[in-house]
């Protein structure tokens, strides 16, 4: 599934690459990650650590084609747990994906940064983008954002969430 390249350095330094086999799965771990978005997604616990990284990284998955863009949108998590910032490129063409992490090959087409806990709010059912910042191509990164955000439980989300809101406001 993996192969690995070892280098001569000191420090030491290995490098991880996806086979041809398991590329192909890629699609069913998209899959798999919408449909846990929709049926158990939950605001993290306190004591919770979301690893944003992951779900950057299945962008290649979550790809299908329709959207039709290309270009390449950085993702910049301000307060990674390293301490400093971790930027993804993700470089989108038409069917495909593909993603790097802390790339310096110059300045990508978009850019999106927030906390983590900004992340979160974006990428949950309630979609909120207030806390991201965004600047390039707005475009491209709309439509990044829609691959990696819920699928078609989003709206099934938004429509309880202000039936909710709704309820407490009568009874309150």
């Amino acid at each position: 599934m993996l192969t690995r390249k070892r280098y001569r350095e000191v420090p030491p330094r290995v490098d991880y690459e996806l086979t041809e086999r398991s590329r192909e799965l890629a699609p069913v771990l998209g899959e798999l990650a919408r449909w846990g978005y929709e049926w158990a997604w939950s605001a993290p616990r306190s004591s919770e650590r979301v690893d944003l990284g992951a779900i950057f990284r299945l962008a290649p998955g979550l790809v299908d084609g329709s959207s039709g863009v290309s270009g390449t949108v950085d993702l910049e998590v301000s307060d990674s747990p390293s301490g400093s910032s971790a930027t993804y490129r993700v470089t989108l063409s038409g069917a495909s994906a593909e993603i790097a992490e802390n790339v310096d090959d110059g300045p990508a087409d978009a850019m999106l940064q927030g906390t983590t806990s900004a992340w979160v709010r974006a990428l949950g059912p309630m979609g909120d983008r207030g806390g991201l910042n965004s600047s390039g191509n707005s475009t491209l990164a709309s439509n990044l954002l829609d691959l990696l955000a819920l699928g078609e439980g989003r709206q099934a989300a938004v429509v309880e969430h202000e039936r909710e809101r709704d309820l407490e406001s009568a009874t309150g």
